[in-house]
């Protein structure tokens, strides 16, 4: 008898982020006209320049992330290499050049003539290419809003890419392993390609800085995540441990992101009175980089024979980015009142709506891949989300 069929759903906080991020926008602006010193004095409780508060903030965003993985499936993806060298190609040899050239080309030609002058907010400024503002260099800034897309581009996501492929019907498994690689190659390759590639864009490198917010945002709470998981199956076991922690952990992520939000645009708010164009100017290349990427991706999947259930998480992950790591290091490296933690921001704003879309565009074209490699629904399901996490 044909089991009945599991649908597959966001969460309640998943499914509307895109809500909950414009109204953190409405009350970060808010709170930044009413007390326009907050977001400096905040800014300013720092250690190493690494703001506290936000800190604090994405450790929470970072570690629900972290402490799902389980590294014993690292091992096994050895077994099964193409849609982990897939990915792994998309991400670092792929993604990051073109980010860089259709932000460059949008944002450094395209709408140039209307962004406006010098970015204020930075607490760096280059030797060359930025305009004097009373007495100091300051980066232009739309080279600071190019910055913070080149920020999202070398970010694979390790996230919300776990509710897109399980929206898309995709190998949880494989996925899993995916976030696992992804965080592990973040912690090698963010930094050097990331300061490479700002510099290309003539804006300032400072290493250590950047070393450091990886250090902060991916491997502690990748170190923390891996010993308490550890330690709660050894107390608790994994049923526990995933019908109860997972379930009442998960929501934090997303409240530390909004909580994070409100810190942002307290200080950004004026800048989207005056200039709302600014938020377009910045997603049109996001949204292009976006599509482009999740082609690439799912193209190269069929091309090289993958099963519809490794195609399709393969080409999210290389779409979607990993938005908390971003956010966390412009702020770190250019200040939270800058364009480029704006332009990070903005990638938080069109995620949602954008992987949705993408999503309905996997599950309509699963007959592009051999119809015996697409298992039925209830087999694809494997039982209610609760379950499966």
């Amino acid at each position: 008898m044909e089991q009945p069929k599991v649908a597959r759903r966001l969460g309640f906080f998943e499914k509307y982020l895109t809500f909950w991020v414009l109204v953190c926008i409405g009350i970060g602006i808010l709170l930044g006209k009413a007390f326009p010193r907050m977001g400096e004095a905040l800014d300013k409780v720092s250690v190493a320049q690494v703001s506290i508060p936000i800190a604090v903030c994405l450790f929470f965003m970072m570690y629900p992330i972290m402490v799902k993985i389980d590294f014993a499936e690292v091992i096994k993806a050895g077994k099964t290499p193409k849609p982990v060298l897939l990915t792994l190609f998309v991400n670092w040899c792929i993604k990051p050049f073109t980010m860089v050239a259709i932000a460059t080309f949008f944002l450094g030609f395209v709408f140039k003539r209307w962004i406006p002058g010098a970015d204020l907010g930075t607490h760096y400024v280059p030797a060359t290419g930025g305009i004097l503002v009373d007495g100091v260099l300051r980066p232009e800034l739309f080279r600071s809003y190019i910055s913070g897309c080149i920020l999202l581009g070398i970010a694979p996501c390790t996230a919300m890419v776990l509710v897109w492929g399980y929206l898309a019907k995709g190998n949880d498994g494989h996925t899993l392993v995916m976030v696992a690689i992804n965080s592990l190659t973040m912690l090698f390759l963010y930094a050097p390609l990331g300061g490479w590639l700002l510099g290309v864009n003539s804006m300032p490198v400072p290493w250590l800085t950047i070393v450091l917010s990886v250090g902060i945002y991916v491997a502690l709470p990748l170190i923390a995540g891996y010993y308490s998981r550890k330690w709660i199956l050894k107390r608790k076991g994994m049923d526990w441990f995933q019908e109860k922690f997972i379930h009442y952990l998960t929501p934090i992520t997303i409240i530390a992101l909004l909580v994070t939000l409100i810190i942002l645009f307290s200080l950004k708010g004026q800048l989207i009175i005056d200039q709302p164009m600014s938020i377009l100017y910045i997603a049109i290349p996001l949204f292009i980089q976006t599509n482009l990427i999740f082609w690439i991706g799912y193209g190269l999947a069929k091309l090289i024979k993958l099963n519809y259930r490794d195609a399709a998480p393969s080409a999210m992950i290389g779409a979607s980015n990993h938005f908390e790591v971003a956010i966390a290091t412009a702020t770190v490296l250019y200040g939270i009142a800058s364009g480029a933690a704006l332009a990070t921001v903005v990638g938080v704003l069109i995620e949602v709506p954008v992987m949705l879309l993408l999503v309905k565009i996997c599950l309509r074209t699963q007959n592009w891949f051999r119809a015996e490699e697409v298992p039925s629904v209830a087999a694809a399901d494997g039982g209610s989300p609760e379950e499966r996490r």
